[in-house]
Parts: structure tokens; C-alpha cells; sequence
């Protein structure tokens, strides 16, 4: 890329979000005035941006209040206490994800186990009652049970941060992919995509070691910035920077970093966030790099990036977009 970022362009329509997040709130929560409207209508008119950008989160509120409806139970013995929206949608633009926060299920099973789920483009924090925290990434399944006798959890599918309280009579195991990860006082990242498993040590220290006899890997104690690849017939370990860290969780902020990524490695990243995708239709393409800082639901701004930098062909076909030569 050239050393003019071209995402700079972007802090305007960044601002216009987080504006248009406020008047949003702003007509939805309180007694709407004609002066309230008068002062909308000037902002809506000031800017083709800001038109655009509150068109843009109307629709996801909409849709947000359509899943909401959705997701009522059948019968209910009294109603639900709902959280109140008054703070999501600021927060949301501020983290650039342009997403309500929904698509989030909790819902308890048969075992005594509880059953995280967040849809694709959702991120949640859990917080246990022994004070320890798991963020959950984009379209994640997690199943724990933390009592006042044992914390497990394991991680079915998609990504997670996990902040833990420590406690040596009653460590905090993760189980994952066929290994079990047992905290020793730890913040640790783990990512789990089908039989291949990701590991990211970030404080702390954490035991890794086969839960399935069919497993060979050897157990080893993870170390800070510690990061194990770890599939059925493989176990690596290598050390990661901390700048590679913080890139590596930018997600909990909303944000996907690269550093001399492929075009076809940022595109399978943004498709994890978006139900709209990206495309990668020649080998030459896929095999490019890149650099750069996006918002995790910036699919049409990664496009422009293409099109812009590399002189790539960019074209909508249906939920996806196809960049060629």
C-alpha cells in the first residue's frame, strides 16, 4: 500500500455514525420536539454522508427490533426484564460495527451447563459469578458451568478472550478441539475453527494437554505471548510480539489488522463478521498483500481498497462481492 492510508478519508463517515447513533437514541428514548426535528433536519441536510449513515443504522435498529420479537418465548409466566437500549447503539458506532447488539443467545441445557451463542457479526461479554469474564468473537458456542465446585467450559465453535479469576482449588478448564487448557492465573485467546485449534497466551500462565487419548501431543505450560496451533495429529508452539498480540485481539475493539496479510487471508476474516462476502475470484488476486487498519464490518471498504490501490475489478454479485483482476 501506498504510505497515504486510504482509510483516512474514513473519520468523517466515522463521526457521521456516531452522530447518527445520538439522534437515534435521541428520537427513539425521549419526547421527540419540533424543535428536535428541526435540528435532525439540518444535520440530515448538512451532509449526504450523514443521510446515509443514519439510513444505514435505522435499518439495522429495525431489523434489530424484528429479531427481538423473534426471540420471545413461546409462553411466558410474567415478562422478561429487558435491558435498556439507551447505550448500545453509541457504543456500537464508536466501535464502528454498525451492529445492534442481538443475536446473543444464553439458554441453560440439561446437564446444569449453560449455552452461550453469538450470531455472526455479534460480540458478548459473560460474566460469572466468581468475577472471571469470556468475550465471545463473531458466530461463537460456548458451553460452561462455573459453581463453587468446579469451572469448566468448553468451546464449541468460533473465538473467545477469557479473563479468569484465579483459584487453585478450583482452576478453570477449557475444552476444546480434543485438548483441555486449565488456567494458572490467565488472560488467554482461544479460537476454534472446526478440528484446528488456536491458542494465544496473553498473561499468566495456562497448562495445555490432550483430553482425548487419541491425541500424541506432549502437555506444555503456556507462557505470555505463547500462541499453539494444535490440530489431531500436530501440537506447535511460537512466540508472538506484542504489537502481533494486540493486532491478533483487535476484534475486541471492532477492528481487523493486517500486516502483509494475503487478500484471500483478509477476506476469510471478513467473512467471519458479515453475512455479506467477499469473493476472491483469481489465484493472483488471493495471492497479494496487504496492510491496514478496517472495521470488522467494513466488507465494502475493504472492496474500495482493492479497487482503489490495487486496480482491481470489483463487482456485487448478489450477498457477495467478487474482486478479479
Amino acid at each position: 500500500m501506498s504510505d497515504t492510508d486510504p482509510l483516512q478519508s474514513s473519520s468523517s463517515a466515522k463521526d457521521a455514525r456516531a452522530e447518527a447513533g445520538a439522534w437515534l437514541e435521541r428520537r427513539e428514548f425521549t419526547s421527540w420536539s419540533a424543535e428536535d426535528q428541526a435540528a435532525f433536519d439540518a444535520w440530515i441536510n448538512a451532509s449526504p454522508s450523514n443521510a446515509v449513515a443514519f439510513l444505514r443504522i435505522e435499518q439495522v435498529w429495525n431489523r434489530a427490533d424484528r429479531l427481538r420479537a423473534l426471540n420471545r418465548p413461546m409462553r411466558e409466566s410474567a415478562p422478561a426484564p429487558q435491558p435498556s437500549p439507551l447505550s448500545l447503539l453509541p457504543k456500537l458506532a464508536a466501535a464502528l460495527t454498525m451492529i445492534a447488539a442481538i443475536g446473543f443467545g444464553a439458554y441453560m441445557l440439561g446437564t446444569g451447563e449453560k449455552a452461550y451463542e453469538t450470531a455472526i457479526g455479534i460480540r458478548k461479554t459473560i460474566t460469572f459469578a466468581d468475577g472471571s469474564k469470556v468475550e465471545l468473537n463473531t458466530d461463537t458456542l460456548l458451553r460452561a458451568r462455573v459453581t463453587e465446585s468446579g469451572r469448566t467450559a468448553e468451546l464449541v465453535k468460533g473465538e473467545a478472550f477469557f479473563q479468569i479469576q484465579h483459584d487453585a482449588a478450583h482452576p478453570f478448564v477449557v475444552m476444546a478441539a480434543g485438548y483441555r487448557v486449565t488456567d494458572l492465573g490467565t488472560k488467554f485467546l482461544v479460537r476454534r475453527d472446526g478440528a484446528r485449534l488456536e491458542i494465544t497466551l496473553v498473561e499468566g500462565s495456562a497448562r495445555i494437554e490432550p483430553a482425548e487419548k487419541d491425541i500424541h501431543a506432549k502437555p506444555a505450560v503456556l507462557m505470555p505471548g505463547d500462541m499453539v496451533v494444535a490440530t489431531a495429529q500436530t501440537m506447535t508452539i511460537t512466540k508472538k510480539t506484542t504489537p502481533a498480540l494486540a493486532n491478533e485481539m483487535a476484534w475486541r475493539r471492532g477492528l481487523l489488522i493486517f500486516n502483509h496479510a494475503t487478500l484471500e487471508e483478509a477476506a476469510a476474516e471478513f467473512n467471519r463478521y458479515n453475512s455479506q462476502k467477499l469473493v476472491i475470484a483469481s489465484p493472483s488476486v488471493a495471492r497479494r498483500t496487504i496492510g491496514g487498519t478496517f472495521p470488522t464490518s467494513g466488507v465494502e471498504e475493504f472492496a474500495e481498497v482493492a479497487k482503489g490501490v490495487f486496480g482491481f475489478h470489483v463487482k456485487t454479485n448478489g450477498n457477495d462481492i467478487v474482486i478479479s483482476p
